[in-house]
């Protein structure tokens, strides 16, 4: 399947160059610093501090990841090149996103050094970590999609990083500015708002309106990757 061999051969990419190593530390220090730190000033076991944090560090951290995907091929030229091989729009983008999912869940990984941490010094409850880990999936999810939708736009790649930035933090701010929105319009606001969902799952809730939530942002970026990519072809 063209998806998978997309897929396996972006994700190897990710760590032929310094730049994954770079996010990854980049992320682990400062969530391990702030959890930490919050951590211990509370002396409460649990999680909260590390979700809280975590919709506004994906939004300048997950552009980053995904900056490359279609940027660096459209500068190279290697974009017509691999429209020559056997595969469609589709897989092109469907392989370049689930490595840049895949990238995120790896990330995370080592995260999990966190609640364990806690767990040893005092009564952890796991449900609501459960929920903010799929939550944090499907939230980096959606934030990739937004990021390989302004990777596709344009052939530099700090270009794409700073569209990708800019509606991300806008989908996780949007819920601090409701009090700026006409009354009658603070609800369907809201509900744009990634923040308020991804808190909602991190609650140990899977609501199936939040898990939606993502799935349309994920598919509106996608979508609109295709609409991009087909123009230019």
């Amino acid at each position: 399947m063209q998806v998978l061999h997309i897929l396996n051969k972006e994700f190897r990419d990710y760590f032929v160059s310094p730049i994954a190593y770079i996010v990854i530390s980049i992320f682990l220090l400062v969530t391990g610093w702030f959890f930490f730190a919050t951590f211990f000033l509370l002396n409460t076991a649990g999680m909260r501090s590390f979700f809280d944090l975590l919709p506004m560090i994906f939004a300048f951290i997950v552009p980053a990841v995904t900056m490359r995907l279609f940027s660096e091929e459209l500068h190279i030229g290697s974009y017509e090149l691999l429209l020559t091989m056997p595969v469609t729009f589709r897989d092109v983008i469907v392989g370049k996103f689930l490595a840049g999912v895949a990238f995120i869940a790896a990330m995370l990984v080592p995260t999990l050094a966190y609640p364990i941490t806690v767990s040893f010094m005092g009564d952890l409850d796991w449900g609501p970590v459960i929920g903010g880990y799929v939550g944090s999936l499907l939230l980096g999810a959606a934030f990739a999609g937004i990021g390989i939708f302004a990777s596709s736009v344009t052939r530099n790649q700090i270009v794409a990083f700073i569209i990708g930035l800019t509606i991300c933090f806008a989908l996780s701010l949007i819920d601090s500015m409701l009090f700026l929105i006409p009354e009658g319009l603070v609800g369907a606001f809201g509900y744009l708002g990634a923040r308020f969902h991804f808190q909602n799952i991190a609650k140990g809730v899977i609501d199936t309106r939040d898990v939606l939530y993502f799935l349309s942002v994920m598919f509106v970026g996608l979508y609109g990757t295709f609409m991009v990519l087909k123009e230019k072809k």
